[in-house]
Order: structure tokens, then sequence, then C-alpha cells
């Protein structure tokens, strides 16, 4: 096999709550990890030489070194050199908490795995994707999860959402570095990993115990955020949730004609995507 093409998914997190620092420097956190079809295409081809090209001016330079720490990592595991050229077809926002560059890092190891015939067992991938970020394990395979520690350490959840989710993001792009020093950590009064232990997880659930640890510092510090998911909750959306530190907000509609006149408010000025459940497709 020479040549590969894989997508490359977004995520939203409903509910982000920080239990506490660790020694190590991370949080422990608990979160709701669920996918998006909005997703980026990496297309991956053998040659002489490693080189990332795309179609955004706006990829940074996070995500071209988390795709090539990628393959520095297998080469450093299997001690051999690969050598691919990379086009990275973006769609998903930069930097709105929709796990864009981690989803392509842990694409990345599942493509140079295939191409070159490594064999390696998901476990050994998931250890090298832990490396590169707390969150790109969970793109190695991702389904609707519930996330503790860091975010590595997933319980899969019977969560099929069968309404829309539109995605709202704003252009903001948010330091999580600075999300996390100016984050105070309260004590939290529901525990989002209550929804484990239940048979089959219902927007009910969702709407009684998820919140936003980080809504409140960035609400603050970014009040047009606050105003997106106050318009959105407006527009008769049932749940709305800014997703990760931010700065994307989605809303959960019941209704898609509703979601529908929601995202004509918001598209003149904003990156929208409206989410369907795979048997209906999605709008952008």
């Amino acid at each position: 096999m020479d040549k590969l093409i894989l997508y490359s998914p977004a995520k939203i997190n409903i509910g982000l709550n920080i239990i506490r620092k660790r020694n190590d420097g991370f949080h422990n956190l608990e979160t709701i990890f669920y996918p998006l079809l909005l997703s980026d295409v990496l297309t991956f081809n053998k040659a002489n030489k490693t080189i990332l090209t795309s179609n955004s001016e706006e990829i940074n330079h996070l995500h071209s070194d988390l795709v090539t720490d990628a393959i520095t990592l297998l080469q450093e595991h299997t001690k051999k050199e690969f050598k691919v050229e990379i086009n990275l077809k973006k769609n998903i926002p930069v930097g709105g908490g929709l796990g864009g560059g981690s989803s392509n890092a842990a694409v990345t190891l599942k493509a140079i795995n295939q191409l070159y015939d490594l064999n390696l067992e998901y476990k050994t991938i998931s250890d090298l994707a832990l490396k590169l970020g707390s969150d790109v394990p969970y793109f190695l395979d991702p389904e609707p999860y519930f996330a503790s520690s860091r975010g590595e350490v997933l319980s899969k959840i019977n969560l099929l959402l069968s309404y829309p989710i539109l995605i709202v993001n704003p252009g903001i792009h948010i330091s999580t570095k600075w999300a996390f020093e100016n984050l105070i950590i309260k004590k939290q009064d529901k525990r989002l990993s209550d929804i484990v232990f239940k048979k089959n997880v219902s927007l009910d659930d969702i709407k009684s115990l998820a919140t936003n640890d980080f809504e409140e510092i960035v609400f603050t510090e970014y009040p047009e955020i606050k105003s997106i998911k106050d318009k959105l909750n407006n527009l008769d959306a049932d749940f709305s949730l800014m997703t990760g530190s931010g700065s994307t907000v989605f809303g959960i509609f019941t209704n898609l004609q509703k979601a529908r006149r929601a995202k004509a408010e918001f598209e003149e000025d904003y990156f929208t995507y409206l989410n369907f459940p795979v048997d209906q497709g999605s709008i952008t």
C-alpha cells in the first residue's frame, strides 16, 4: 500500500469538570467525548521525504508539530524511518475546542501503522498517542466515551443523540494553558461519572449533569462567547454548552426546523456546522 486517505473527525465535550490538579502538572477530569461528522481529510503518500501541505492558511505549528511528532514517535518506537507526503484538507476550525489537531495526530499514527504494515497493537498506539496529548488516544476509536484521569481513561457509553447539534465557532483562539492556570477548581455537586452506570444515556441525563467548568472564566474574559450560548438558548436550543476550553459552543435541538433557523442566525458572522445523526447527513 502506497497511498491512504483517512477522515479525521471533530468532537465535542458534553460536560467538562476538573476534579483536581495532579502532582505531574496535569489535571484529573471528567468529560464525555462525542464525535461529530465534521472531519478533516488526510491523504498519505509514501515519498522520498516527509512533507505536510494544507488547504488552510490557519494551520499552525501545533497541528504540523502533532502530525510530524506522531511520525517521529513511531520511528523511535520501531527503529524505522517513514517518509510520507501528507495533505491535510482542513475543515475543522483551529483552536476552538473541537480536537482537530489531536484527531489529526491520532489518524497519522493509524495511517503509518497501515501504510508500513507495522501491525502495532491498539495498546501500543494508544500509549504513543498519550505522549502527544491527553485526548489523542480518544481519536483512535472516536465513539461516545466517558473519559477520566487526564482524558485517556475511556469507558464506552450508550449515547446516540438523535437530534441535530449546531456548532458555532467565533474564531477566538483560547489558550488551554491560560484556561487551566486561571481555573478555580470547585467541588462538584453532581458527578458526570454517574452517566457511566446508565444503560442508556438520554438528553435529560445530559441536561441534568453536564456542565463545563471553563465557562465562567472564559465567558468573563470573552463575553462574545457567552452571548453565543445565550443566543442559542433564546433560539430554543434544548441544551447548550461550550466545548473544551472554548471557544466553540454547541446547541442540541429537538426540532430540526429550529436548528436550521438558528444556524441561519449565526452563519453570516461565524463558522457553523449542523450535525445530524448518521442516517440524515449534515449541513455546513
